[in-house]
């Protein structure tokens, strides 16, 4: 939600009284609040519930800092990245493939984009599913399919086009068609599309939403392209969605994280604020979890992980400071 400001004029006593309540010893005025913006993602999709329960986690339990955090919805990482380096945003969920070509500029960025993590999060398990009724059983079965590929602007792309790759296939194989999470659903009900790329956090209800409304298939990885992506990509991972997540899914499916979910803001972002909200989210962190499985990744093991763009210094003082911040003599994140 964004939040718009409005300058009025206030009644002369107010102002008087205001004067007085600070010669009284007051040390906090209305100048010294502090908006903070977290950019998630299009609803249907784990990174508006997790970005959505973050804001409201680090909101509950500000105690004495003069902050008002709300969440937003975008239409994802690609546009959170922009608005971070634009300070539109102070913080945002991320997906880890598109962080790592935009902090180097690669890929379709045109230039290198000054972004640090805050904290590793949940794996990204994303597949492209499809009606058992389409006939699609395999990733070169897309060829000559209307296929949903994320929201314009999303930048699933960057993974999605690696993915394709390594499985012989090429978007002008297909046509690609963009819509959000649960428009994508929409659109595999009334057969608008074969197939969609959908995931996130595990579950993803936008998934969910779609086995609960007819028989759906997961398209499956071919292991060989799954091992050659793992060795090219420090993002790809395996990732298994265990039987019975979702309605119908009778076995495990040996899915990817494509790209970890993780929590971003901008370099030039102050070390004091990057410092104390990652100190509020990891003790808070409980009442994330309360609103998605997902948040459980939100532990000493997996916050510090390295995806391959550098963490900012107020997260990494706080991970040093509870002692869970890798020794200097192991590998770890560039500061």
């Amino acid at each position: 939600m964004e939040i718009f400001f409005k300058h009025i004029r206030r009644p002369l006593l107010a102002v008087l009284a205001l004067g007085l309540f600070a010669a009284c010893g007051s040390n906090q005025t209305s100048s010294d609040r502090k908006f903070l913006s977290v950019g998630t993602a299009p609803p249907g999709g784990t990174f508006f519930v997790i970005g959505g329960a973050i804001a409201q986690a680090v909101s509950n339990n500000v105690g004495e800092l003069s902050w008002q955090v709300s969440s937003e919805a975008t239409k994802g990482t690609q546009e959170n990245i922009r608005r971070l380096q634009q300070s539109e945003l102070e913080f945002a969920m991320a997906n880890a493939a598109i962080s790592y070509f935009a902090v180097r500029g690669e890929g379709a960025w045109e230039k290198e984009y000054n972004i640090r993590t805050v904290m590793t999060m949940a794996p990204n398990v994303a597949m492209f599913i499809t009606p058992k009724s389409s006939g699609v059983k395999s990733i070169a079965d897309l060829k000559g399919k209307r296929v949903v590929v994320g929201p314009a602007g999303a930048g699933f792309k960057f993974f999605i086009e690696p993915i394709l790759k390594a499985h012989g296939v090429s978007y002008d194989d297909f046509t690609p068609l963009n819509n959000t999470q649960a428009g994508a659903v929409d659109m595999l009900a009334d057969g608008s599309a074969a197939a969609a790329f959908l995931g996130g956090g595990v579950p993803t209800a936008s998934i969910t939403q779609a086995c609960a409304s007819q028989d759906i298939r997961f398209v499956p990885f071919d292991e060989s392209a799954k091992t050659a992506l793992f060795a090219e990509y420090p993002f790809f991972n395996a990732a298994t969605i265990k039987a019975e997540t979702y309605r119908g899914q009778s076995e495990s499916f040996a899915g990817m994280n494509v790209g970890a979910m993780h929590f971003i803001t901008s370099a030039s972002q102050d070390d004091e604020t990057v410092y104390q909200f990652t100190k509020l989210l990891y003790e808070h962190r409980d009442e994330v979890v309360k609103v998605h499985p997902a948040g459980r990744a939100i532990n000493p093991k997996n916050v510090t992980k390295d995806t391959g763009t550098p963490f900012h210094p107020g997260a990494i003082r706080y991970f040093r400071e509870i002692g869970i911040w890798p020794k200097a003599d192991s590998p770890a994140p560039t500061e």
